[in-house]
């Protein structure tokens, strides 16, 4: 495999180091050897270095002296206390969003939760949860703060390996999230700030549950 744009290279070796990561092949505690990721991405050890720099940033591996680059390992702490900040800045999007939201914007925001229920209804886990966040992306645009942007950003590909890893030990889930999706939106179109909290509150413990649960499961046990 080889990257032949010269814009963002980092960046796109980033995304593919990220998705090997979420989607389980490399595992918690495996060391990332520079040496060969430039062999086999046919790039410069030092845009391997800068998209390391940036895994760390976003919180998918651990840059330690002596060792180099690791995978993060998920704990039953770093888990919780993930959830913890996603929950509470999400929640905070969300009611930025109902109160700014307007006709001009409210179309984007209902038809990527229509995305979402039909990739629940075809089980595709996989392109549900990129909708999820789509879904968030458009929602930055609404509340037009580059701080909720930034923080949420580099939470994405933490809260996406979990919730990877919840999705592939939890037949059915996509139904309880489009559901959450359905009722979170209910709650924005009407500008019910007060409710919104709970909503996210209730989904985010759900979450956390399910990913601590197919942690404990023996063959999440490298993951």
């Amino acid at each position: 495999m080889g990257f032949t744009a010269v814009e963002s290279l980092a960046e796109q070796i980033a995304a593919h180091l990220a998705d090997r990561i979420i989607q389980g092949d490399l595992h918690s505690g495996e060391r990332i050897q520079e040496a060969r990721v430039v062999s086999e991405l046919s790039v410069s050890r030092g845009s391997v270095r800068e998209a390391l720099l940036l895994l760390e940033s976003r919180h998918l591996i651990d840059i330690l002296p002596r060792r180099g680059a690791v995978v993060a390992t998920l704990t039953e702490s770093g888990v919780r206390s993930l959830y913890d900040v996603y929950v509470t800045l999400l929640s905070r999007l969300a009611q930025k969003v109902a109160e700014r939201w307007s006709d001009e914007s409210l179309p984007s925001l209902l038809a990527q939760v229509h995305v979402i229920q039909g990739l629940a209804e075809q089980r595709q886990p996989n392109a549900f949860i990129e909708a999820g966040f789509g879904l968030m992306k458009v929602a930055f645009t609404v509340a037009d703060n580059p701080y909720f942007t930034q923080l949420l950003s580099d939470l994405q590909p933490a809260i996406h390996r979990t919730y990877a890893l919840a999705l592939r030990h939890s037949v059915g889930e996509t139904s309880h999230a489009t559901q959450f999706f359905t009722e979170l939106m209910n709650a924005v179109i009407q500008r019910d700030c007060a409710a919104i909290p709970a909503v996210v509150e209730r989904y985010g413990q759900h979450q956390c549950e399910l990913v601590l649960t197919a942690l404990a499961e023996p063959s999440a046990l490298h993951v």
